[in-house]
């Protein structure tokens, strides 16, 4: 491994979170922004702002960067083949990044390098066959298999947030409709969470939106966590969703982990006792009896997942979760 540390940056389809980070994963300092934007050129920006921050913040020598992106990355060109949450489409994002940093840059899927940090170092530890799913704006999704991190001929393994569920219905941002992010994500919880509440004005969750807050998945959340019984029922409902999608997963796969990231699963076992009492009445026996486990790294695993991606790639090792 190298002297000193590099940068993960994790970016989502909402926020990005940057961090420097060393080789034992501890994280020096971090810099947040909203990644949503008008166009290509101001999320390119806010990327190199936040990047630039933390790098003039460490006192510590920084050797590369690390990114995981929410796209379909070609693994190695570093280009962005296509993406649902952000323009960045066709975007050649290693060398665009490395040129405006002066830095050697690594990049893959936000989904992959998240699973590489929770199997190295996390909920996964070794686990020769696990999946992940992230749970935020949408939904990311990875794979390990024989001990091996797998992209995919064209780095699209894994995508099971856009696996079909209900071709009646809600379009989903990649064109196709009823995907299952268009009703398990944090958009969903918060679509799902409105609803209750105008359906139920005496509820925290009405109250909330008589005194004129946005109705969030987080909110939900949070209100369920307070108790309220209508927002639990809506974070319950929709761990039953993920259950249903789980079961397509595990009979596809049969891992022996399936870890559940992103700002969606700090609904804790609210949210995945539902799934997984779904997976074990409704998938292949003894296939439903994968675990069912949240996130080591909670929102942090797609940072420092891509920080291990700049260190392998700095100390030649495999670009893979080993």
């Amino acid at each position: 491994m190298p002297a000193g540390c590099v940068i993960g940056v994790d970016l989502g389809g909402t926020k990005l979170l940057a961090g420097v980070v060393d080789q034992d994963l501890n994280v020096h300092h971090r810099a947040q922004r909203r990644a949503r934007g008008a166009d290509e050129a101001e999320v390119l920006q806010t990327i190199v702002g936040a990047v630039r921050e933390v790098l003039d913040a460490s006192e510590l020598p920084i050797a590369g960067i690390g990114f995981g992106v929410p796209s379909l990355v070609d693994p190695v060109t570093g280009t962005v083949h296509s993406t649902v949450h952000l323009p960045l489409r066709g975007v050649p994002f290693r060398d665009v990044m490395a040129e405006r940093l002066g830095l050697p840059v690594w990049v893959d899927n936000d989904a992959n390098v998240a699973l590489l940090a929770e199997h190295r170092a996390g909920a996964a530890v070794g686990v020769e066959d696990a999946v992940m799913l992230t749970l935020g704006t949408g939904i990311g999704g990875a794979i390990v298999l024989g001990g091996q991190l797998r992209r995919g001929v064209n780095g699209g393994g894994g995508e099971f947030g856009h696996t079909i569920v209900d071709p009646q219905g809600v379009r989903c941002d990649c064109g196709n409709v009823g995907c299952l992010e268009t009703i398990v994500s944090g958009r969903a919880l918060g679509r799902a969470a409105e609803r209750a509440a105008r359906e139920a004005p005496d509820s925290g969750l009405g109250l909330a939106l008589e005194n004129g807050r946005e109705i969030t998945g987080m909110l939900c959340t949070d209100l369920a966590h307070d108790g309220d019984r209508v927002a639990q029922s809506v974070v319950r409902a929709m761990g039953e969703q993920l259950g249903w999608g789980l079961v397509n997963v595990v009979n596809a796969l049969n891992p022996s982990v399936v870890v559940v990231g992103g700002g969606v699963v700090a609904a804790g076992d609210l949210l995945l006792e539902p799934a997984r009492a779904i997976v074990r009445r409704h998938a292949l026996v003894p296939v439903g009896n994968a675990e069912i486990v949240p996130a080591r790294f909670g929102e942090e695993s797609g940072m420092l997942g891509a920080a291990l991606l700049a260190l392998d790639g700095l100390g030649g090792r495999p670009e893979a979760a080993a």
